[in-house]
């Protein structure tokens, strides 16, 4: 056992070292964060190289960067820094008799697919401190990476070398407006919709970044439609295309009301059949992925 700032850790005190210069990749930032001097940081990543026998960082100029050795670290690293924390929190909860779950779901996630799981769950589990913090996938990989969350459910893609994941769910991915084509019959192809004003999730979005991505496929950007608007709130965008603003592409989960009640209609192109799965993921080798897989499965039946 170690002692770092006050508290008890599992981890030598010189592989949270190595965390935050792997953070900054820059040894004099990390020496900041850490309030410790440049050259203490560099003795402790000397440390654990002698340790391991192998080199942490190459350095392109003054600029450090990983080694193959060394990107194996931080994500073993990494992983035992949550369960770390995670365990603490598991055992204060035994102590308090109030076991918690603090997991992150992004955007269109968050506000229209886990509310019922959350019904279900604390009417199942009333006992559980249960907190959800919903924001885009980028953020909740972060989040995850730095313990603050135990694991998240996410649209948008990851690095699946570095998590272990489950996929929660399929979804349709459409084109809405606030009012049906012209014709009554569907555009043929993802082209005739370009003279139309785009709205758009921010950067960062999971939502956002599937379009793109198919609009790179077919040799396009979101630049070819006839203007953009950057809204950062699904239900806005859905008041716009509504208010026939422009058209917006959205999950079929987020829309579904809004179809029913005919305010928003489906203008998804013929040629442009998208599906993209919902998934559940958490740090990649983590002690507590049985308790994953469990809740995975509890929230799926």
């Amino acid at each position: 056992m170690i002692k770092k700032k006050g508290a008890i850790s599992m981890l030598d005190f010189r592989v949270y070292t190595f965390l935050e210069v792997c953070k900054y990749m820059n040894f004099t930032k990390a020496a900041e964060a850490l309030h410790i001097t440049q050259p203490a940081v560099s003795q402790h990543i000397r440390f654990i190289e002698d340790y391991y026998q192998t080199r942490l960082f190459s350095f392109q100029g003054k600029k450090p960067v990983l080694t193959e050795a060394g990107e194996y670290l931080l994500h073993a690293f990494s992983t035992l820094s949550h369960d770390q924390v995670y365990l603490k929190e598991q055992v204060l909860a035994m102590k308090n008799k109030h076991p918690s779950l603090i997991f992150g779901a992004t955007l269109t996630i968050g506000e229209y697919v886990m509310p019922q799981f959350l019904i279900e769950h604390q009417t199942h589990h009333p006992d559980t401190a249960l907190t959800m913090i919903t924001a885009n996938t980028h953020e909740l990989l972060e989040r995850i990476s730095d313990g603050e969350i135990d694991f998240a459910i996410v649209e948008g893609y990851f690095d699946k070398t570095q998590y272990d994941y489950l996929t929660f769910s399929t979804e349709p991915y459409i084109a809405v407006a606030g009012k049906p084509p012209q014709s009554g019959i569907r555009p043929a192809q993802l082209t005739d919709l370009l003279g139309e004003k785009l709205l758009i999730r921010e950067t960062g979005s999971g939502t956002r970044e599937i379009l793109e991505k198919c609009l790179t496929s077919r040799n396009l950007s979101i630049h070819d439609f006839a203007g953009i608007s950057e809204i950062g709130n699904i239900p806005a965008l859905k008041a716009m295309a509504a208010a026939g603003i422009g058209i917006t592409f959205l999950y079929r989960s987020a829309v579904e009301e809004e179809l029913k009640n005919h305010t928003l209609y489906d203008i998804t192109p013929e040629d442009f059949s998208v599906t993209h799965d919902f998934t559940l993921i958490w740090q990649k080798g983590s002690i507590f992925a049985s308790r994953y897989r469990t809740l995975f499965k509890e929230w799926r039946h």
